[in-house]
């Protein structure tokens, strides 16, 4: 069959960021059998975009403004009113626990923006296969491969191993990490401040901590950088 017949894989962006948006978007137009159909800053620009145009892949950052849809409600939003788009999430919370939540709420693949251009491009064809895309080091730390003797690791890190947050205290501590007060994350996933608040309070229990900057002390453990 002539190359010439062979339609291009449709693509979808969103990143609030303009420059990486506008980066990714000129990177991936470059790429052969490739299309950029879209590419947004908001994720009501995306839903309005996919109620009129298909795509064959979804790339979508994971954290987004503060009165944007993002995150684990972006993902799952996404899977209901569009369950034949497929999703890859290149983002900067490339770390286990954020990568695992992602796919378990419907994302096909995750990329973290400070992987190389070819990865994403393998992942992008990966995904719009059908296929999951991981990077073989994540996939191995999502499964627990990681073989660190207790010997060598810090307090900080014994402190925040085996700590289980569940998904939505996760969600408020990356909004609050972000600069989010305690009132735009209730705003922005339309619960109230109280519960906000709860869930900061109970993340903070699991994780033995008691003030802010000790959350910050350890972000980078949360993150797992």
């Amino acid at each position: 069959m002539s190359s010439s017949l062979i339609a291009p894989l449709r693509l979808m962006l969103l990143d609030d960021h303009e420059v990486v948006r506008r980066g990714l978007e000129l990177l991936l137009s470059q790429e052969t059998y490739f299309e950029v159909a879209g590419s947004f800053t908001t994720s009501h620009d995306l839903f309005a975009a996919l109620q009129k145009e298909r795509a064959d892949v979804l790339v979508v950052d994971y954290s987004l403004g503060p009165a944007e849809v993002d995150g684990l409600n972006l993902i799952r939003a996404l899977r209901v009113r569009f369950p034949n788009e497929k999703i890859l999430v290149v983002s900067a919370h490339y770390n286990a626990a954020t990568v695992a939540l992602a796919m378990k709420a419907g994302a096909k693949g995750f990329v973290g923006k400070a992987q190389g251009h070819k990865e994403l491009v393998s992942a992008i064809r990966a995904v719009a296969l059908g296929k999951t895309y991981l990077s073989p080091e994540m996939a191995l730390e999502i499964a627990g491969g990681k073989d660190e003797s207790p010997s060598v690791l810090t307090d900080e890190r014994a402190l925040t191993q085996d700590v289980k947050l569940s998904p939505r205290e996760r969600e408020v501590l990356r909004c609050y990490l972000d600069g989010m007060s305690v009132s735009q994350i209730a705003a922005k996933f339309s619960r109230s401040i109280t519960t906000i608040s709860a869930q900061k309070s109970a993340a903070f229990r699991k994780l033995g901590i008691r003030t802010d900057s000790e959350l910050f002390k350890i972000q980078h453990l949360l993150e797992g950088k």
